[in-house]
C-alpha cells in the first residue's frame, strides 16, 4: 500500500530521462519540474506488485474536479506501463503535484468517464493521439482521487 511518505524512498523509473526529472522535482520539494512548457507533470508512488517495494515515476496530468487525471500511455507501447499493473494490484499511491504531497486511490476512468477524459488529455499532450495510433490496445485513462486524513 503506497502512501505519499514512500514517494521518498521509492526506486526510480526504469527510464533515465524520468528518472532524473523525478529527482529534480522532489529534491526541490515541487518547485521544480511541476511545470515544463505548459505541460505539468505529477510524481506518481506505486506498490511493486512483485517485489512490494515503493516505485515512483512522473507523469503528465489534467484534473478533473478534485481528482487527478493520468494516463498509461507507455508511448503507445502494447503493453500498460509497469505503474499502471502496479496501481491495479494495489489502488493505494502517494502521490506530489507541485509542493503538496497526499495519498490517494487510483481508479481506471469508466467507459462513460474515458472519452472526455482523453479529449481534455490529448489537448494537453497532443502526443497521446499519436500513441493511440502506434497500438491495438485501449489506452487506459486512471483518476488519482485525494484520500481525507493527515497530509504530507
Amino acid at each position: 500500500m503506497a502512501v505519499a511518505e514512500d514517494l521518498d524512498r521509492a526506486t526510480d523509473s526504469q527510464w533515465d530521462w524520468v528518472a532524473e526529472h523525478t529527482r529534480t522535482y522532489l529534491a526541490s520539494g515541487g518547485t521544480e519540474g511541476h511545470e515544463n512548457n505548459g505541460v505539468r507533470t505529477l510524481v506518481l508512488a506505486t506498490t511493486g506488485r512483485r517485489t512490494g517495494q515503493p516505485r515512483r515515476t512522473c507523469l503528465i496530468y489534467g484534473s478533473s474536479g478534485d481528482e487527478f487525471v493520468v494516463v498509461a500511455s507507455k508511448g503507445g507501447a502494447d503493453e500498460d506501463p509497469a505503474w499502471f499493473k502496479n496501481l491495479l494490484a494495489d489502488p493505494s499511491v502517494g502521490v506530489q503535484v507541485g509542493t503538496h504531497r497526499f495519498t490517494a486511490r487510483a481508479r481506471v476512468a469508466s467507459s462513460a468517464e474515458r472519452e472526455p477524459l482523453w479529449t481534455q488529455m490529448a489537448q494537453i499532450f497532443p502526443l497521446y493521439d499519436d500513441y493511440a495510433q502506434k497500438t491495438d490496445r485501449k489506452i487506459p485513462i486512471v483518476l488519482l482521487t485525494p484520500q481525507a486524513g493527515p497530509r504530507s
